[in-house]
């Protein structure tokens, strides 16, 4: 029988989404909504159940780090990632950190102080490089699309 769709997949990916974020809940302390994309190699370090809430449409990269236990103190401090955000691949988020809203963090970013509403964080330890910017579901910038296609098209 020739496949005619993904789409006849689309409820048994979302029952391994809510399966995946329940798992992520009760075992790892993170709070995730359905729609939140997370790799597979991110990993989780949260002292207790829920310190460590993920936003609507946010993509967490492959291989990142939140860690909510402060090495100096020994006390943990909730992570918070807003709404719409991207976490980049390598990047390390501390403890008590926020990010708010329609933000960036770069690939291999270290984050150990708050990250306004709509900007970019990169470096390490991770600064602003820009705000103000806009974004679209997972963090996507709202000029990604006219550059792919300028690329294909010369």
């Amino acid at each position: 029988m020739p496949l005619k769709s993904l789409n006849q997949f689309h409820d048994f990916r979302n029952l391994l989404i809510r399966g995946r974020n329940l798992w992520l809940r009760l075992r790892r302390g993170v709070t995730a909504p359905t729609d939140a994309s997370i790799s597979l190699s991110a990993q989780f370090a949260a002292g207790k159940r829920g310190h460590i809430t993920l936003g609507d449409q946010t993509l967490v990269a492959f291989h990142t780090y939140f860690y909510t236990r402060d090495p100096l103190t020994g006390e943990t401090r909730p992570i918070r990632v807003g709404s719409r955000c991207f976490i980049g691949g390598g990047s390390v988020i501390g403890p008590g950190v926020t990010i708010g809203d329609e933000c960036i963090v770069a690939a291999g970013a270290v984050v150990l102080d708050d990250v306004p509403d709509r900007a970019i964080a990169a470096g390490n330890p991770a600064r602003i490089i820009r705000r103000e910017i806009e974004v679209g579901p997972y963090g996507r910038l709202k000029g990604a699309d006219d550059n792919s296609r300028r690329m294909y098209t010369d």
